[in-house]
Formats: C-alpha cells, structure tokens, sequence
C-alpha cells in the first residue's frame, strides 16, 4: 500500500507546488523506500509519455456526420417547440372556455362549483408536480446510461 502523504507529495512534486518543507519531506521519503522510489519513477514516466501525446485529429467523415447528428437535433428541437407551443394554446384556449361556461352556470350550486374547482386546481397542481419531479431526475441522474 503507498503511502497517501507520499502520493499527495508526488502530485505537488509534479506540479511543481512544493514548499521546502514538503520538498525535504520527500526527499526523504524517497531515500528510505525504495518502493516509493520505484513508483515515483514509475509516475515520473508516464508523466513525459503523457506530455508527448497528441490526439488525432477526426477524419471529414467523421466531422459529417457529428455536424448533420446536430443538425437533425436542432431541427427536432424546433419542432417539438413549435408543437408544445401550438398545444398550449389549444389547450389553454380549450381551458378558458370550458372555465368561462362552468362559470356562466347558474344551475350549478357554487359549493360544488367550488369543490369541483378545487379538485382540478389540485389535479393540476400534482400534474406541475410530477413533470417537474421526472424533468430534474433525468437531467441529474447520474445512473441513466447504466442497464439493468
């Protein structure tokens, strides 16, 4: 097991964050393990391999199809845009309409016009509540791409 000190001291090492206390410290943590001198020479490795790598640029192909992938998401972004906001005014036109006739009524007593009122507001209010709750969980679940 290596030592967490030594391994908080070698990541100040490379960063070149260390004080000259830290710096005696590992030292001589170095000089009396030679484990921890191998694993630092092991680290210090693949730090300079790591520095030498360069990533590959992407293919025109592969730039084609990224570029129509966001292409065809935008497109379906505005659509579905486009149809939320056809039906909310379907439906809120529907709404006020059916609200302004259950209002005009004057044959309903108004204890059940405001029961049933209240049982719609409530209806509504845990509907908010339920889209509200899935929009936050799959936009922060952490576990989506994960099958069971």
């Amino acid at each position: 097991m290596i030592n967490e000190r030594f391994l908080f001291l070698m990541e100040k090492y490379f960063d070149d964050e260390l004080s000259t206390e830290e710096k005696t410290e590992f030292e001589n943590l170095l000089e009396n393990n030679s484990r921890l001198k191998e694993e630092f020479i092991e680290q210090k490795r693949i730090k300079e391999v790591l520095k030498k790598m360069k990533l590959k640029n992407p293919s025109k192909e592969v730039w084609d199809s990224y570029w129509m992938g966001i292409y065809n998401k935008i497109e379906r972004g505005i659509a579905w845009v486009a149809v939320s906001i056809g039906a909310l005014i379907f439906f809120g036109y529907v709404a006020y309409e059916s609200v302004q006739a259950f209002i005009s009524d004057t044959e309903t007593p108004p204890l059940v016009k405001f029961g049933i009122g209240a049982f719609v507001f409530g209806i509504l209010i845990l509907l908010f509540s339920i889209v509200r709750e899935k929009i936050f969980t799959v936009k922060r679940d952490n576990y989506k791409e994960i099958q069971r």
